[in-house]
């Protein structure tokens, strides 16, 4: 690889105090002696304890879900939240940061009623989901169901923050039922507050970033003189628990009480707006609207905050929507204003044929470009990305196969590059050839390919035509980023070129300190072996040694440079031979950039595993041709290890022992992948008893390089059959 460089809310302690009649069940967990290896079990076929709001009932698997009653609200407890559903991503950094953007997007997800296959917390099998992988163009995302409160799952939030988007819930009231609620509510200040301090608890408690305020029913004057007291209530109370939180207010009722529809932000709800951080105006404006909000005198000093609304589905007289919504965007952006699209899965709901949901997905949003605006990573080391978008035909490692079956699992989803089509200059004639004749038009193309990766579900697949006149190499950009470097850093490139072409990664970057916003070029670097030192050789070639399983080049430098932030990843590639029409493709399977000095230090070690809430079930086996009842296990794992070092963890198990003594221990069998520190087992067929098995948690770290056996979590788990 050759290398060119360029504090508490109110009511919140009380709402947090646990039932001391029953201990938790992570107390219990807790409660496990960690001296001793294995813990035991009598089987008993009961049904599942296991709330069914959080729980899939047949299968015990982990859900995500809403609340939909008022009262379902005011006595929700974090002791008996879902920790499935809690976040285990933070907000990224990023540049700009969303307050510095003067033109923002949101994107409103609404699609088929939500909770759909994204509502299982550790992901579905699904042949062809709804995803959503252009975070570099949006700002806040918002998921919205008719449901009292919209909690997103935790899938959304996951990926979303890795990418630097804020994440929104939705608290919504409608028509009659919905008047009610808020004239409960809303009748005076210890209702509206109980009820902004609970929305805090569960924002708080589950990881997301605030709330889309949507009252679409008429309040008593009671009611609308208390909304705007009780948005500031929740704006501040949000602001003060969670950092970089927004609460936004949907344009519906005015301040007589009235359900009227707007289209903009003017003296009749401007009252809403003034006591929270945006407004999500209705979707059926006209320009006049748009010219005349901007001399509004209420918007001054705060455009930015105008959300103005964009039905995909174009649902009523509206500018745009469907495959003209970039009509809306360029009216809106003409007048400086932020942008709301609402229910981009258009594009995936109205098309019969899901298989080219990729395709349709990228298109629409290549119609868009030209009115978003790409904000950055701004994370420091490690930069890691094998491109996985979350679903896919196959679950790969390294490679390989790791699991043959469609998925879907938003939170395995990797920062994402840029998504793109576009032309190559070089048509005319080839001078020289002692001819006068065009070659074709070029072209280059960037998007997720599921039929072959790295890591994950899929890869980048560059692709494209090199014309016979361009003699330069074709620049790919990958990423736009925001990353400081450090004075030497390990750069790895993993890829499969077509025949005919040369590639190299290009690192284009700025000097922090004197030319924030200058790219400038630093000369080519060659692969170099990193230190003599035994420990780090060992390292090196786990990392970047000989490594081309079923085609894939993997390519590694140091890099050594001062003070400088990287900005762009770009993939040069050039024709080899002579000038003639050249189709090429590139398929990028990771790029990886190190802190040298962060492979001495030693992993950490998994600890404190322990199994609770098992249930165990009699059904038919896994395989087609099973007929005969098999004992199922369905138990929760926890653990303690930094996530922030790990891309995911492996859990495995395997049989120690069991009803037959003269069957040997079995080999270590991969259940599934985590993302965070808990994971449920569930339907994994074990023996019959008497029998003890073991449950294992291999961490994955993002240096890329094994973690000894010796650093694995392990639990041991001996069950009888119970003789009551």
């Amino acid at each position: 690889m050759s290398l060119s460089v360029d504090g508490n809310t109110p009511n919140e302690e009380a709402a947090d105090q646990r039932d001391t009649s029953e201990p938790s069940r992570l107390e219990s967990c807790l409660d496990q002696p960690m001296g001793s290896s294995s813990v035991h079990e009598d089987v008993k076929y009961l049904p599942s304890p296991l709330p069914a709001e959080h729980y899939d009932a047949d299968t015990t698997e982990p859900i995500s879900c809403g609340l939909q009653t008022l009262e379902e609200l005011l006595s929700w407890k974090r002791s008996e939240a879902n920790p499935f559903n809690v976040a285990a991503v933070p907000l990224a950094p990023r540049k700009p940061p969303l307050a510095s953007c003067p033109r923002r997007t949101l994107v409103s997800h609404d699609m088929m009623g939500g909770y759909l296959d994204d509502r299982f917390a550790q992901g579905t099998n699904a042949e062809a989901p709804y995803a959503f992988y252009h975070w570099q163009y949006i700002d806040i995302f918002n998921y919205f169901t008719h449901k009292m409160v919209t909690i997103p799952p935790a899938v959304w939030t996951n990926a979303a923050h890795k990418h630097g988007v804020v994440v929104l819930g939705t608290f919504i009231t409608e028509w009659t039922d919905g008047a009610a609620v808020c004239e409960a509510f809303l009748k005076d200040e210890e209702s509206y507050r109980a009820v902004a301090d609970k929305l805090v608890q569960i924002s708080y408690c589950y990881g997301f970033d605030g709330w889309l305020i949507n009252i679409e029913n008429a309040l008593s004057k009671v009611a609308v003189d208390n909304t705007p007291l009780f948005l500031r209530y929740l704006t501040d109370q949000m602001h003060e628990r969670v950092s970089g939180s927004l609460v936004l207010w949907y344009d519906s009722v005015i301040e007589s009480g009235q359900l009227t529809w707007q289209n903009e932000l003017n003296e009749s709800n401007r009252m809403f707006f003034d006591a929270c951080d945006g407004f999500f105006t209705n979707y059926n404006w006209t320009e006049q609207n748009l010219e005349w909000m901007q001399d509004y005198s209420g918007v001054q000093g705060r455009q930015a905050d105008v959300y103005v609304g964009v039905d995909v589905f174009a649902r009523g007289k509206v500018v745009g929507g469907m495959l003209e919504t970039n009509k809306a965007l360029e009216v809106i952006r003409k007048h400086n204003f932020s942008a709301a699209i609402f229910a981009p899965g258009w594009v995936y709901e109205t098309h019969s044929d899901k298989t080219q949901f990729r395709k349709n997905q990228d298109n629409f949003w290549a119609l868009l470009s030209d009115y978003l605006y790409i904000h950055r990573p701004a994370s420091p080391l490690p930069f890691i990305s094998s491109f996985c978008q979350g679903f896919g035909k196959a679950i790969y490692w390294r490679g390989q196969r790791e699991e043959n079956r469609s998925w879907f699992n938003l939170t395995a989803q990797e920062i994402q590059p840029l998504y793109y089509h576009t032309e190559l200059e070089g048509e005319g004639s080839l001078e020289g050839q002692g001819q006068g004749w065009l070659s074709s038009r070029g072209w280059l193309s960037s998007r997720g390919c599921p039929e072959d990766a790295w890591n994950g579900g899929c890869s980048l697949l560059l692709d494209g035509l090199i014309p016979a006149t361009h003699t330069s190499p074709v620049s790919a950009r990958i990423f736009s980023l925001h990353v400081p470097l450090v004075s030497k850093t390990l750069v790895t490139l993993i890829y499969k070129p077509s025949a005919g072409i040369q590639v190299s990664l290009e690192l284009k970057t700025t000097d922090a300190s004197l030319c924030t916003h200058t790219v400038q070029d630093v000369k080519l670097v060659s692969p170099v072996v990193l230190d003599d030192r035994l420990q780090m050789l060992s390292l090196f070639t786990q990392l970047c040694g000989n490594l081309s399983p079923d085609g894939w080049t993997v390519g590694c430098s140091q890099l050594e440079l001062q003070g400088c932030d990287l900005r762009e990843v770009c993939l040069n590639i050039q024709r080899n031979g002579q000038p003639q029409d050249t189709a090429f493709s590139c398929r990028v399977g990771e790029i990886m950039l190190l802190d040298v000095a962060s492979l001495q230090v030693p992993p950490e070690l998994v600890q404190g595993l322990c199994i609770y809430d098992v249930v165990w079930l009699r059904a038919a086996g896994n395989s087609p041709e099973s007929t005969s009842l098999r004992l199922h296990l369905n138990a929760t794992l926890r653990w303690d290890y930094p996530t922030q070092l790990v891309r995911h963890f492996r859990v495995y198990w395997r049989r120690l022992r069991g009803p037959d003594p003269r069957i040997p221990p079995g080999q270590l069998v991969l259940v599934g992948r985590a993302y965070s520190n808990i994971f449920r087992v569930t339907e994994l067929v074990v023996p019959e008893a008497p029998s003890v098995l073991e449950l294992v948690v291999e961490p994955v770290i993002r240096k890329g390089f094994p973690v000894p056996e010796s650093h694995w979590g392990r639990r041991s788990l001996s069950y009888t059959e119970d003789s009551t």
